[in-house]
């Protein structure tokens, strides 16, 4: 007797990515899968009028699906609708973007099928509750689950660090008015913390390590400290302030701008040393915005302002697509909407 084997049926939820028509009734449902990963399954006769769950298998809803495995596409058997993500989206033109460009993109960070991604298909169930709750905005949304879909398969902007070198950089906390210059803002006073360690002449020879007690007396003898002051204590009202070399406040003024240039090819941010032609130069503000984005600090990042979403936007989106060497069709609508 032939052994016809057994037919591999198996239960599964997930969220509908697309669809697209095959013959006269079917369609064929692209949807992300909690366990199975990205799956390409036939719906039968979905088409017709008097379909079953024909309603069911829409873009932006998340189903439980039973299937079983066929030669080249699953076949879906049954459906159940456990969320309706689309509902409070489609009367939302920004909102209903900004859903398409995040189900293309978890399509695009899926390149295999039935490879388990767990970790994506979480990030788009949470990005679209957070659309359909309408509780920040869209862009905002947008541009945090892009990221954290990076950071997933591995792509992360660097942030903290120049991404060639590893040379680390303080974290840009700019003053809520205003928008410092690439050469200003509140990174001086934080840059100029390690400064004062090789430059400061005092502390590194403090007087105990030099003599015993009676050394720090002899100090005023040598004539060195009332000589070098002499100098500076007329321009007292000066920047760098009494006692401080101007040598080390040009290096001071000049290290906020080490860490403002953006390589997309590089990886992120970049030092002045390995600055590339044509990177870019974004503010503090977009560079502490993304860095909001990432860690999930929502208070922050609706906080920010319209300009520094925008050139948030644009950054996150030239890095997505360079990383996937792939453009999302759907971004385009984002950008008009």
């Amino acid at each position: 007797m032939r052994d016809n084997g057994r037919v591999s049926v198996y239960r599964d939820d997930g969220i509908v990515l697309r669809t697209q028509k095959l013959g006269e009734a079917d369609r064929i449902v692209t949807l992300l899968a909690r366990r199975t990963g990205r799956v390409r399954a036939v719906a039968k006769g979905v088409r017709r009028t008097k379909s079953r769950f024909g309603a069911r298998l829409e873009p932006f809803t998340h189903v439980d699906l039973l299937l079983y495995a066929g030669r080249s596409l699953d076949v879906i058997t049954q459906a159940e609708t456990l969320r309706p993500y689309g509902e409070p989206l489609a009367a939302d033109y920004p909102r209903y973007t900004t859903g398409t460009a995040m189900l293309e993109t978890a399509e695009r960070f899926t390149p295999v099928e039935k490879e388990p991604a767990l970790r994506q298909f979480l990030l788009l169930v949470g990005g679209l509750r957070a659309l359909g709750e309408g509780t920040h905005d869209p862009r905002l949304v947008l541009d945090a689950y892009l990221l954290r879909s990076l950071a997933v398969a591995g792509y992360a902007p660097a942030l903290d660090e120049c991404a060639i070198c590893g040379t680390r950089a303080p974290r840009p906390e700019p003053e809520p008015g205003g928008d410092p210059g690439p050469m200003a803002g509140p990174e001086p006073e934080r840059m100029a913390g390690p400064g004062p360690m090789p430059g400061a002449g005092p502390t590194p020879g403090a007087g105990p390590t030099p003599g015993a007690g009676p050394t720090p007396g002899a100090g005023p003898m040598r004539g060195a400290g009332p000589m070098r002051g002499a100098g500076p204590m007329p321009r007292a009202g000066a920047e760098p302030g009494p006692g401080r070399d101007p040598a080390p406040a040009r290096q001071t003024a000049r290290a906020p701008g080490a860490f403002r240039t953006f390589a997309i090819s590089a990886g992120g941010l970049i030092c002045r040393s390995c600055r590339a032609p044509g990177a870019a130069m974004p503010s503090a503000q977009t560079i502490a915005l993304m860095s909001a984005l990432m860690s999930g600090d929502w208070p922050h990042a609706d906080a920010s302002e319209r300009r520094h979403q925008v050139e948030c936007s644009g950054l996150v989106a030239a890095y997505l697509q360079w990383h996937l060497e792939h453009s999302i069709r759907s971004l385009r609508h984002v950008e008009h909407a």
